[in-house]
């Protein structure tokens, strides 16, 4: 296996970008045709990419790259959404080192940024989490965000990768999954779909920089394929099975692992129903079960440090929130909500089918990131939850409580246990045995 130099991160699409040079940028290979410094836009119109500013219109039918004259050259592109139907989705300006490639797309203009991948991993661990954390926490995250859009590549060139949106419908019985897309016009897209990168946005600090350096080229690897390292903000203790969360297929590294170091005596099965329910509702031992601010700031953006209660919380619907919330986010009309029940449960306690019984409709749901879609008006912290209906009125409880555990699938790496390890002097690689069990860290040839 060797290790690629560059890759295609799509930003942003629209049938209009405003966009920034600082600096010259060459227009393809051509040294003669240039852009200057200054403000831009690229529509879409017609069969054509239009470039306009206020001393030139360019058009082109074909793919357009700029490239920087000077690597110390840069690119702002505006208005670029982050958090993607996430409740902490906002807008915001972007600056990024490499090329800028436009690409035409039915009515719409891709702004896509060619970039070194050991770049590219230094604006990833400042993008998810603060650049500030601890350096063997930042190496563990260095080596599985390689590891991760290494193995998109492997299995889009493998073409393994099948729809991002994955369904077995009939009227009663609803299972979608949600993954990496199949993207055609570049490798990974830039959003938490994929992972966050936001350019040199993120103050990549001098720890960001040794983290990308000390491990470059680093991989996990199993069965001598580069592994499809997932991770969570919070696993709420134990996190889960690939299989549980995604497609049927089981993957020896990306199964159940108990976030503490006493694992070896921890002896629950969450997929039973009332270990389950004991597990939420209590707050047990693990690295990810900290209120420590310091380290909850190194791991968490600005933004996400709105969240405080991931490790277990509790939300509280009325009925009539409860029946608008699921008719309006699965388009179907269960009348009045009678009962949410758990019909199967992973090794993390999140619910992989969960039962929607109605006045008028029952329905079972599944997997986790369509349900936590249902029950939220943007997204459930995780699917690991119990809940307790209260008031009832002719056999119909008026009020339902959700309390769970976690933030986010579950899979793979605990973000925030992560950074506990790191804070407890654990190595880069101790962390990511840990959370990998039976994947190889190795190097990629250059």
């Amino acid at each position: 296996m060797k290790h690629p130099q560059n890759i295609a991160v799509g930003i942003l699409a629209s049938s209009k970008i405003e966009f920034r040079l600082i600096g010259t940028f060459k227009i393809g290979s051509e040294e003669c045709q240039t852009l200057a410094p200054g403000n831009y836009t690229v529509r879409a119109i017609n069969d054509q990419m239009i470039i306009e500013s206020h001393e030139l219109t360019l058009n082109s039918s074909s793919p357009i790259t700029l490239e920087p004259v000077s690597p110390n050259n840069t690119f702002i592109l505006k208005k670029v959404t982050i958090g993607i139907d996430f409740h902490w989705e906002q807008k915001e300006d972007q600056r990024f080192s490499g090329k800028l490639k436009f690409i035409k797309e039915g009515n719409q203009v891709w702004a896509i940024n060619l970039i070194n991948l050991e770049d590219y991993l230094q604006s990833v661990i400042s993008s998810e989490m603060s650049a500030n954390a601890s350096l063997e926490f930042l190496k563990a995250h260095a080596v599985i965000s390689r590891s991760w859009v290494l193995a998109q590549i492997q299995n889009k060139n493998k073409s393994l990768i099948k729809s991002p949106k994955k369904e077995n419908t009939n009227p009663t019985e609803i299972e979608r999954w949600y993954d990496h897309e199949d993207h055609q016009l570049f490798d990974v897209c830039a959003d938490d779909h994929c992972q966050r990168y936001q350019g040199t946005t993120k103050i990549v600090s001098e720890k960001a920089l040794k983290a990308v350096q000390q491990t470059e080229g680093e991989v996990l690897v199993f069965d001598n394929e580069v592994c499809d390292t997932r991770f969570s903000k919070c696993c709420g203790g134990i996190s889960e099975n690939f299989e549980n969360v995604w497609e049927p297929v089981y993957h020896p590294y990306l199964s159940k692992v108990v976030d503490s170091e006493f694992a070896d005596t921890t002896y629950v099965d969450l997929r039973i129903e009332e270990e389950a329910k004991e597990w939420i509702r209590n707050k047990p031992h693990a690295y990810c079960n900290t209120d420590d601010q310091n380290i909850i700031r190194q791991v968490l953006p600005g933004f996400d440090q709105k969240t405080s209660d991931f490790f277990r919380w509790t939300i509280t619907y009325t009925q009539k929130e409860l029946a608008e919330l699921l008719q309006k986010k699965s388009g179907l009309d269960f009348g009045e909500i009678i009962e949410l029940k758990a019909i199967k449960r992973g090794h993390s306690s999140r619910i992989i089918q969960l039962k929607i019984t109605g006045t008028k409709l029952t329905v079972t749901v599944g997997k986790e990131l369509e349900m936590r879609k249902w029950l939220s008006n943007s997204h459930l912290y995780s699917s690991a939850f119990v809940v307790e209906p209260k008031n009832l009125k002719n056999g119909i409880p008026q009020k339902f409580t959700l309390s769970g555990a976690g933030w986010g699938h579950g899979v793979g790496l605990c973000q925030i246990g992560a950074a506990v390890m790191g804070e407890k002097g654990f190595s880069y690689r101790k962390i990511l045995q840990h959370y990998f069990k039976n994947a190889e860290l190795i190097k990629l040839a250059q």
